[in-house]
C-alpha cells in the first residue's frame, strides 16, 4: 500500500468520489438512457477535490493498494485555522490503520496552526480517532422535512437580498469575527456551485447564508437576531415538494433548532462538529466540505 499526494487530475477526482461514496453507503451515479453518469452531487463532489488540491496540495491524499483507491483525506488551512473536509477509507479496510496514516498526513498540513474544525461522521472509530488527535467533540443534530411555510413568522425590519462575488469582502470579515479566519477561495466555489447566497447586512449586524435546493450549506452572522432572520429566508425559499435539511448544529445553536420547529422540522442526532484549540463559533452552522 502506498499514501501519495492527490494529483489534480479528472482520474484522481472521480478515485476519491468513488472511495467517499463506498465508505458513505450513498449511490453516487444516476441512470441516463441506461448508462450509469455522475450524478450533480458526485460533480460537485469531484469539483471541489481539484479546488483543494489546487489551494492545498500538501493536505490532500489517497491510499492506494495494487493501483485502486482505497482511502482519501482532503484538508485545507485558512489564515491559522486548519480543516479536514475528508477523511474515508474502503469499508473492506477500515481499523487496519490505513485512516490513521492518512490524518498524519493530512494533519501534518496544518502544523502551526493554532485552531482545528471538522465535522465527524456518527462512526465510533472516528470518533475515538478524533478525541485522540485532541478535538473536542461537540455531539451535531440535524433539522429535516417539509417546510410548513404557516410556521414562517414575519421577516421584520432587516433585509436579505441575494449576494454574490461583490460581498466576498463582507463574507470574509463575518468569517474572521465567527470562526477567526476567512473561507478565501473556497468562497468563490461555493458561489459557483451552489444554488444561492444570502446576504444581510444592516445597522442591526452582517450575516450570509448558502442555499442549495433544500440544504442550507453554510451559515454565519454577527448576531443572533442576523442569524435567525437569513435561516428563516433560506427555509422560505425551499422549493415546494423539496424537504428541508440543516446539518451540524450543536447545543450552542439552540437559535437554529428553534427557527426548525417553527417550520415543522424534525430534530435528530448526527456525528459531532470536532474543534481543537477554539469554542464553538456562533451564531454558526458550518458546511460539512469548507466549514
Amino acid at each position: 500500500m502506498i499514501i501519495r499526494p492527490v494529483r489534480d487530475s479528472a482520474a484522481d477526482a472521480v478515485a476519491v468520489r468513488e472511495v467517499a461514496a463506498a465508505a458513505f453507503g450513498q449511490p453516487d451515479t444516476a441512470r441516463r438512457d441506461g448508462t450509469a453518469v455522475p450524478d450533480a452531487r458526485a460533480v460537485r463532489h469531484e469539483a471541489r477535490t481539484r479546488h483543494l488540491v489546487r489551494t492545498d496540495p500538501q493536505g490532500c491524499w489517497v491510499a492506494e493498494d495494487g493501483g485502486r483507491a482505497v482511502g482519501a483525506a482532503l484538508s485545507l488551512r485558512r489564515e491559522g485555522l486548519w480543516l479536514l473536509a475528508l477523511l474515508v477509507v474502503d469499508p473492506a479496510l477500515q481499523g487496519k490503520g490505513v485512516g490513521r496514516l492518512l490524518l498524519q498526513r493530512a494533519a501534518a498540513h496544518g502544523r502551526g496552526c493554532l485552531r482545528g474544525m471538522l465535522c465527524a461522521s456518527p462512526s465510533p472509530a472516528a470518533a475515538r480517532r478524533y478525541r485522540l488527535s485532541g478535538f473536542t467533540l461537540h455531539p451535531a443534530m440535524q433539522l429535516r422535512g417539509p417546510v410548513d411555510r404557516a410556521g414562517l413568522q414575519d421577516p421584520g425590519d432587516i433585509p436579505v437580498h441575494p449576494g454574490g462575488p461583490g460581498q466576498l469582502h463582507l463574507l470574509d470579515s463575518v468569517d474572521r469575527r465567527l470562526r477567526g479566519a476567512a473561507h478565501g477561495p473556497d468562497h468563490g466555489f461555493m458561489l459557483a456551485h451552489f444554488e444561492e447566497l444570502l446576504v444581510a447586512d444592516s445597522l442591526a449586524g452582517s450575516g450570509y447564508c448558502y442555499r442549495d435546493g433544500g440544504e442550507v450549506k453554510l451559515l454565519a452572522a454577527t448576531s443572533k437576531r442576523i442569524a435567525v432572520r437569513l435561516l428563516r429566508e433560506a427555509l422560505a425559499r425551499v422549493p415546494e415538494g423539496t424537504d428541508a435539511l440543516v446539518e451540524h448544529l450543536t447545543a450552542d445553536q439552540e437559535w437554529a433548532v428553534d427557527v426548525g420547529l417553527e417550520v415543522g422540522l424534525t430534530v435528530g442526532t448526527r456525528g459531532y462538529v470536532a474543534l481543537r484549540g477554539m469554542r464553538p463559533p456562533v451564531p454558526y452552522l458550518p458546511d460539512g466540505a469548507f466549514l
